[in-house]
């Protein structure tokens, strides 16, 4: 038969596995920051990965801009941002080293394709600045959260 401490035990550990509630002191402030960063950077994924995907199937432009009348280098870095970013939208999302990784490889692919290779999609400064600026606080937010951790 079982001892009635041993469930009620199992039961403890079982809630506080389950329930871990750290007591808010404010020291993993650039953490949280880090990962609502992570966040939002995930939903901007989400909508620049559909947006791909939408040129893919003909959602959006008009008959001359279809999928079909453009150049390959279009098509295929087209396809490939609307696959990579929604991989890279999922592991911000969970906040997981590897998402992160993911996500810096589309933000330097674009920044790559725009500055390199303007006749792909058009060469604009606009993304090259948007994306600096989002590799820029990522770092800085990971820096300080790094900092924030004991070695």
């Amino acid at each position: 038969m079982s001892d009635p401490r041993d469930s009620s035990r199992d039961h403890a550990i079982s809630v506080d596995a389950i329930s871990s509630e750290r007591i808010d002191s404010g020291d993993n402030v650039w953490t949280r920051r880090l990962v609502l960063f992570l966040r939002i950077m995930a939903v901007v994924s989400v909508a620049k990965g559909l947006y791909h995907w939408a040129q893919v199937t003909g959602f959006v432009g008009g008959e001359d801009q279809a999928f079909e009348n453009q150049t390959l280098a279009w098509q295929a870095s087209t396809v490939y941002f609307a696959v990579i970013e929604l991989v890279a939208a999922v592991g911000l999302w969970l906040a997981t080293p590897w998402g992160a990784v993911v996500w810096l490889i589309t933000v330097v692919s674009m920044t790559v394709i725009e500055l390199m290779f303007p006749a792909i999609y058009g060469g604009s400064l606009t993304v090259v600045v948007a994306e600096a600026l989002m590799l820029t606080a990522y770092l800085v937010l990971a820096w300080m959260a790094a900092r924030e951790r004991p070695p």
